[in-house]
């Protein structure tokens, strides 16, 4: 988990990695490594495939080799919306039925939907092993960074670049690496689900609002199960919590409700304290 610091009243700082967690050099080369061999190699001889992406028709290509490096797609080649003759998938929108019609989940009805510049992004680390911007390794530095990055706000972190997407029915902008998470965890792509997550660790300067906008997103998109994702924005809320505290956006959303994302920052911000008093009981036995 990335440590992150607020340098104004509703914007995240730049992700600081704690000392006891950072990556050893093997491991930076092994991550250097699967950036530069992309997933495909350079001879491609396999049929293309069409794509009709979305509710408003998007045409992709690919080839049939590469899609087949998704569990997702292997059995689309072989399923229902697979028309062999044409050499031609339809993946259109997928929709979940609330359980409840409340006016505060605006994501409510698209948690499914495919868009197309996140189904962009796809394809493109599915032949290059990376989406822009890429995550480039700084040598000098032995510190990884994003291809582009711009520290407009002179916030002192690796700068920002293409943050955010705007998916319709989102109420807003949302991280582009969540969305980007969450279509890998559809698609059946763990490396690229722990890209994505790298990769937003290194986003500086975002909103308060986008942050709670996305994570409600990774909570509708992500099974229960998991446990990188949505345990991110939890230690981003905790360690950032007085900015939290005095926004009126999170006042805002925890009184709406609504997800489980409010119940597990609980569950988290007792067992923060609980961490604290076990270290302060150990140094003076006391009790709160």
């Amino acid at each position: 988990m990335f440590k992150r610091s607020f340098h104004s009243k509703d914007r995240a700082g730049k992700a600081v990695k704690p000392s006891k967690r950072s990556f050893t050099d093997r491991q930076k080369l092994k991550l250097q490594q699967n950036l530069d061999s992309p997933p495909v190699g350079k001879s491609l001889t396999s049929p293309i495939i069409t794509l009709v992406v979305g509710r408003e028709p998007r045409i992709f290509a690919a080839h049939e080799d590469v899609l087949s490096l998704s569990p997702f797609f292997t059995a689309a080649l072989k399923g229902q919306f697979y028309e062999s003759s044409a050499k031609r998938v339809a993946l259109p929108d997928e929709y979940s039925t609330p359980s409840s019609k409340t006016a505060h989940q605006p994501l409510t009805g698209v948690r499914r939907r495919r868009d197309p510049q996140i189904f962009s992004c796809i394809l493109e680390y599915l032949y290059k092993g990376d989406y822009y911007p890429r995550l480039l390794f700084n040598k000098r530095h032995a510190s990884f960074e994003l291809q582009d990055a711009q520290d407009l706000q002179n916030l002192g972190g690796r700068g920002s670049v293409e943050s955010t997407v705007d998916i319709p029915g989102a109420g807003g902008a949302l991280l582009k690496d969540t969305v980007v998470y969450c279509a890998a965890e559809r698609y059946g792509l763990d490396e690229l689900k722990r890209l994505a997550l790298r990769k937003q660790g290194l986003q500086s300067g975002i909103t308060v609002d986008v942050i709670l906008r996305s994570a409600r997103y990774a909570y509708e998109n992500t099974p229960d199960s998991d446990s990188k994702l949505r345990a991110h924005y939890l230690a981003l809320i905790i360690r950032s919590r007085k900015t939290f505290k005095r926004s009126g956006t999170m006042q805002m959303e925890m009184e709406i409700g609504g997800s489980k994302l409010f119940f597990d920052l609980f569950v988290a911000m007792c067992n923060h304290v609980d961490d604290i008093v076990d270290i302060g009981n150990n140094r003076s036995p006391k009790t709160i």
